[in-house]
């Protein structure tokens, strides 16, 4: 059995590492709520973008899908690139491991009409050290993002790196792969496709206010279309890295919250045990105290 001084030493270390965990979780609770009030403030707007190019489409069904929309005939294997949006450090539990998990599985599950090396733009420095060293996967290693404190304007430069890059054929299809929030105890990954775009992806858009007048595109629906599409674009990628932010710092609340418990659990066996050790030494003493009497009479 350890000595007193042993379980002592013990049990300052695991105070000291409560002591963190709980700064760590205070911070991520500060962040989580930084990162809520960023996507409540930007999503009226993505909202109402998504709505203008939902009626732009009904309103003109004669409208060519050009540009960004489906409609280039494929004729060699489609190459896919996926955004991942991860995390810059660990210990937010399985947060990094469920998002990579979910790219796996969509690389496995392609068939042979797609082509067998991925690219991979990366949100977030963990997926480095995961898909680094792959033969499906190619990283862009000149683009790659942090993920903390989401901003636009890294959204955009995401956004129109790819834009660019689709629209000169060297990518077919562009997913982001993200953590969606269902609510503030339980989030999943999620795979989005955002490129090509087809109008069923407007279905479901949120309508306009039916009391305004009918719009007036100027100068055609086309030029307007082509216009918004790509800050829609933005908006997707945007969203998904503020909402994968919200769900790093729950993520790691719940960590650091379940380790801090762990550490006042492990403190309270540490102590009994310091108590049974500190109780058998007084007792050995009387002990030898009694013998030691006893030999002298």
């Amino acid at each position: 059995m350890a000595s007193m001084q042993e379980i002592r030493q013990r049990i300052n270390s695991v105070k000291d590492t409560m002591k963190i965990t709980n700064a760590m979780y205070l911070i991520s609770s500060s962040k989580l709520r930084k990162a809520r009030s960023g996507r409540d403030a930007t999503a009226p707007y993505f909202d109402t973008l998504q709505a203008t190019i939902n009626d732009i489409l009904v309103r003109t069904p004669e409208l060519s899908e050009e540009g960004l929309f489906e409609n280039r005939d494929q004729k060699n294997k489609i190459k896919r690139c996926f955004i991942v949006v991860s995390s810059d450090k660990g210990l937010a539990g399985a947060y990094n491991h469920n998002v990579f998990k979910l790219v796996d599985e969509k690389i496995a599950d392609a068939d042979e009409n797609v082509d067998p090396v991925n690219t991979i733009i990366l949100v977030g420095h963990m997926g480095l050290t995961y898909f680094k060293g792959r033969e499906d996967v190619e990283i862009d290693e000149e683009h790659i993002y942090p993920c903390t404190d989401p901003k636009m304007f890294r959204a955009r430069e995401i956004a129109e790196n790819v834009i660019e890059r689709f629209t000169a054929d060297e990518f077919d299809e562009i997913y982001v792969v993200y953590t969606k929030m269902i609510n503030s105890m339980y989030f999943e990954p999620k795979i989005m496709r955002i490129l090509p775009l087809t109008r069923g992806m407007f279905e479901d858009a949120p309508e306009l206010d039916q009391d305004l007048k009918e719009p007036v595109f100027s100068p055609s629906p086309e030029e307007v279309l082509q216009h918004i599409v790509p800050n829609y674009v933005k908006g997707l990628i945007f969203g998904a890295i503020v909402e994968s932010f919200a769900c790093e710092q729950s993520a790691r609340m719940t960590a650091m919250d379940n380790a801090t418990t762990n550490a006042k659990d492990m403190i309270d066996e540490l102590s009994l045990i310091y108590n049974r050790v500190r109780q058998a030494a007084i007792t050995q003493e009387i002990t030898e105290i009694v013998s030691g009497a006893q030999s002298t009479n």
